[in-house]
């Protein structure tokens, strides 16, 4: 009975695994379809006001088509350089290219020129990767005096019989990201495996070389290469397979933080994307906390037998990287994920465009019940949308619920933080984007300690069997208190527990008349000590 449940089991997982490869209905080229190097910068010139339906107000999307992974996240002369995977032809994913754009604050975006578009006569595919400041001008690519920029992805390539097989290339711009150049001894690293893909490169001062982690899907494994020039690279070391494993490895990330701000206490922290299998279905991102020899990554938990730990334990926060090149000065470890799950990726009810990225979060390590933990917190920037501050203190929420429209507090794109006693209630919570027939539901059951939040009945949720559902966290008080921040746009809520020790990352799509906000509580009363609201102004012209 043994073996036929574990082939049961592998059969299963198999097709989970297989499908996640096809990236759950990612399509490849429309029959018919003719490629046009012409319209490759077609975005820059789409009439769109950034007012449609569902089009968030300050999160980065493209103006028009599909958007996927975060890529080659780099701070280059006083400016945020966000790459990103793109199809300059459709609102579907297909024709992997890398969009651009730039920011002085991680907030107002500039729509650029695609920087390294599909390559139609080698077949190749330009999917993730990083990209670096080369100071040293170590590939030599630069003239000595402008350093370049540096990027390196995963060359996709599709043979003439169909199959496909990915190996790590460079392309490198001397001009500040406005241009980019293929490294003519593409590609720079193969391995024995037709996936092996999303390079991600840093320079590590210990070390004194870049080093490089990049994922083997299939295997549930990443690898570590170093190189003096970023063209050759050493194998160093493997690991893996570790934690969650349901479904393939994507998109890892690896660096250092200090622990409860301790700069002679660091860790490494290396992040890793599965899909499927994450913490609230689908595609999701766990992370392990370490050492580094110089060598191999040497893990401390999440231990053999724990539980995987989880960056997000909602739908929607996939392939974050983070930024290269932040100035010493501003010390922050900051990224953005993608906001969006392969589940239903393709689906999503949104035109011209389709994903945005999240909000930038910075990065920190702090001490929760004696072990080291990831905590995520929105960047300072943000507080420079606020808009119409209201504040409500003690509130007293007795078993019914409380609309705030009576005091002003209502919308559809706005920050709000609180601070909740629970008191004798059994559970009490918050509901979003209310209308006639929708709401966003976050609700706290005290005896647990586990927050949830529920999008069932969030607005349009039919066009995918895997959208509509409610997701838990574990989320204990914090000196008898429940704090929560919470970022709404017009079609997403990001909700930072307790300091950013819990995050919930989800997209809704509500009618847009749906702006109500309630408080409610039940089998007892609870106590919203402190309630701040602001709306938040939108980035867009």
């Amino acid at each position: 009975m043994k073996s036929q449940l574990s082939l049961i089991c592998s059969i299963i997982i198999f097709v989970f695994v297989s499908f996640s490869l096809m990236g759950c209905d990612r399509t490849a080229e429309p029959a018919g379809f003719e490629y046009d190097a012409d319209q490759i910068n077609r975005h820059l010139q789409a009439d769109v006001d950034f007012k449609e339906r569902y089009r968030p107000q300050y999160h980065f999307t493209p103006r028009i088509n599909w958007m996927n992974d975060p890529n080659g996240l780099v701070y280059y002369n006083g400016e945020y350089h966000l790459f990103y995977q793109y199809n300059p032809f459709g609102n579907r994913w297909g024709f992997m290219s890398w969009g651009h754009a730039v920011s002085p604050d991680m907030l107002h975006w500039e729509h650029r020129p695609v920087a390294i578009p599909y390559g139609k006569e080698q077949e190749e595919g330009i999917f993730s990767g990083s990209a670096v400041a080369d100071h040293g001008n170590t590939s030599g690519f630069g003239d000595g005096i402008v350093p370049p920029i540096v990027a390196v992805y995963t060359s996709h390539y599709t043979r003439n019989d169909g199959t496909t097989w990915q190996a790590q290339s460079l392309a490198y711009s001397s001009d500040g990201g406005n241009s980019f150049v293929k490294y003519a001894g593409n590609p720079v690293l193969e391995f024995d495996d037709p996936d092996f893909r999303d390079p991600n490169v840093s320079w590590i001062d210990d070390m004194g070389r870049w080093l490089m982690v990049v994922a083997l899907p299939t295997q549930h494994k990443v690898q570590f290469y170093s190189s003096d020039n970023l063209i050759d690279w050493e194998y160093l070391s493997d690991f893996g397979p570790a934690g969650a494993i349901g479904g393939i490895w994507e998109c890892p990330d690896f660096f250092k933080l200090p622990v409860d701000g301790d700069p002679d206490n660091q860790k490494w922290v290396l992040h890793v994307d599965l899909n499927p299998g994450s913490i609230a279905g689908g595609s999701g991102s766990q992370y392990f906390i370490g050492d580094w020899d110089g060598t191999n990554f040497i893990p401390a938990s999440p231990a053999e037998d724990d539980a995987p730990l989880w960056v997000d334990y909602g739908t929607d926060f996939y392939a974050a990287i983070t930024w290269n090149n932040i100035p010493e000065e501003d010390g922050r470890r900051l990224w953005v994920g993608w906001s969006n799950n392969w589940s239903y990726a393709n689906q999503i009810p949104t035109y011209p465009w389709r994903s945005m990225q999240s909000i930038p979060r910075s990065l920190h390590l702090k001490t929760i019940d004696g072990e080291a933990r990831l905590v995520q917190q929105p960047v300072e920037e943000l507080k420079t949308l606020r808009r119409q501050h209201i504040q409500l203190l003690h509130l007293n929420i007795n078993e019914e619920s409380l609309r705030l429209d009576e005091y002003g507090i209502e919308g559809i794109a706005y920050e709000m933080q609180l601070e909740v006693d629970p008191s004798d209630a059994e559970n009490f919570g918050l509901r979003l984007r209310s209308g006639e027939k929708e709401e966003t539901v976050i609700i706290y059951n005290t005896a647990t300690e586990t927050l949830t939040l529920d999008r069932s009945l969030s607005g349009e949720t039919e066009f995918s069997e895997w959208f509509a559902g409610s997701y838990d966290a574990p989320a204990p008080l914090q000196n008898g208190k429940l704090q929560l921040h919470l970022f709404v746009d017009w079609s997403s809520v990001e909700l930072f527990v307790n300091n950013g020790k819990t995050v919930f990352s989800i997209r809704i799509f509500p009618d847009p008349s749906s702006t109500g906000i309630e408080l409610f509580s039940n089998g007892g009363g609870a106590v919203v000590e402190k309630l701040d609201f602001w709306e938040l102004a939108s980035v867009w012209k």
